[in-house]
Formats: structure tokens, C-alpha cells, sequence
């Protein structure tokens, strides 16, 4: 496969592990509803701390990619991860 796809390929592995650990975060340590508790977030200001406690997933798939040498996927989950960074400054100051 060519460099671009694998990116691609790991970019959409961070992009969906950062989700899926933002919903388990949701489920095993909120009361209230998946989009309650995303709401409640965005009115209290921690909407940047939901996505960094989400982002702990990409550390799997970003260490699990080097060991399998496949590190233009490991480049895309760590592009993904850089992405999330900056949408929790962005929720952080604006």
C-alpha cells in the first residue's frame, strides 16, 4: 500500500478510537445519557476534558501500529491525536 492510504488508515483508527473512548468514558462514569452528558460538558467548560480522556484509546492503536511496523499508521493516529489537541484548545479558550 502507498504511504498516503496507510495515513489515511491510522488517521481514521485515532479518529474513531478517540470516539469510542469518549463514549466509554461517557457510559461507565456518567449518570445521565450519552448526549446529556455531552451537553452538560459544553456548559460547564469540560467538553476539552471529555475528548483528552477519550484521546487515552489512541495511545493503544498509536503503540499497537509501531509494533506491527506499521508506522505511516502510527503517523496518522498521532496526526489524529494532534487534531484532538487542538479542538480541546480551541473549546479551552473560545
Amino acid at each position: 500500500m502507498d504511504k498516503k492510504k496507510e495515513l489515511i488508515i491510522g488517521f481514521t483508527v485515532g479518529i474513531i478510537a478517540n470516539t469510542i473512548g469518549t463514549l466509554l468514558y461517557i457510559l461507565l462514569f456518567s449518570n445521565l445519557g450519552v448526549m446529556e452528558t455531552f451537553e452538560a460538558a459544553v456548559k460547564q467548560g469540560h467538553v476539552g476534558s471529555l475528548l483528552a480522556l477519550g484521546a487515552i484509546l489512541n495511545l493503544i492503536a498509536f503503540f499497537g501500529f509501531l509494533k506491527i511496523r506499521r508506522d505511516q499508521r502510527a503517523k496518522g493516529v498521532l496526526i489524529a491525536t494532534i487534531l484532538t489537541a487542538l479542538l480541546i484548545l480551541y473549546y479551552k479558550f473560545f
